[in-house]
């Protein structure tokens, strides 16, 4: 059964800079994982900005994130891969986000968001294929035989 794990709770309204409790990871078995960025709601001339940060003690969490996701500024769901399989140190994942707000109106943004990671599985082992022929036959076999 494929790791799900909730960096962000669906439904968590973001009004000001910040960042998500650390998630473990360790149970991974190919560190590999499909992150789904959804914002439920959004207000005019705002933007958010979200990275996804790794860390071996879930204390310290660097200077540079493992992943950044595009600048959003519309509802919307948006899903990138995040691969941390050459990173073993890496045995917490936190989520981090700047919001933004410009314009006349209200000075405060808002987003309503989610963000899950679920575990991508291992790829099957390929077994080998039979190539066919122009006519869709397999091809005949060679003889190994030597003739005497």
């Amino acid at each position: 059964m494929p790791l799900e794990l909730e960096l962000v709770p669906a439904g968590t309204v973001v009004e000001a800079n910040g960042e998500a409790s650390p998630v473990e990871i360790s149970a991974s078995t190919t560190r590999t994982f499909l992150c789904t960025l959804e914002i439920f709601q959004t207000i005019e001339q705002q933007s958010l900005d979200l990275s996804i940060w790794g860390s071996a003690d879930g204390q310290d969490f660097g200077r540079m994130p493992l992943l950044k996701f595009p600048q959003r500024f519309y509802r919307g769901v948006t899903r990138l891969l995040l691969d941390v399989t050459l990173r073993p140190e890496v045995r917490f994942l936190r989520a981090r986000w700047e919001v933004n707000r410009w314009g006349r109106v209200a000075p405060t943004p808002r987003f309503v968001i989610g963000l899950r990671a679920v575990e991508v599985p291992p790829m099957p082992r390929q077994v080998p294929v039979e190539r066919l022929n122009a006519a869709g036959e397999a091809p005949a076999q060679k003889s190994t035989e030597t003739g005497s």
